[in-house]
């Protein structure tokens, strides 16, 4: 029996391959929040970096997550995902 493959995400702020497992998604719900998933199961469009805040950051500074979503990051989310970042380190 062959080990099952591990999906490969992108990592929106440095941009390196890593296992699904590695990354931390952040969600645009259907109503148009934007926050962590630390389920990976929420509904809505996802994203994901790696677990630190240099590389929320970087997607942040490159316009990366609003690219993604398609719409401006609130200030305010963008502190709480950060505080939220931080805490996991």
């Amino acid at each position: 029996m062959t080990p099952k493959k591990q999906p490969l995400r992108q990592c929106t702020g440095c941009g390196e391959m890593k296992p699904k497992r590695e990354l931390v998604r952040v969600v645009k719900t259907p109503e148009g929040n934007v926050m962590l998933d630390r389920s990976g199961k929420a509904n809505g469009r996802g994203a994901y970096i790696c677990h630190n805040t240099e590389c929320y950051k970087k997607a942040v500074k490159a316009k990366r997550l609003e690219r993604a979503f398609s719409m401006a990051i609130p200030a305010g989310v963008s502190e709480q995902i950060i505080k939220e970042l931080e805490a996991d380190e």
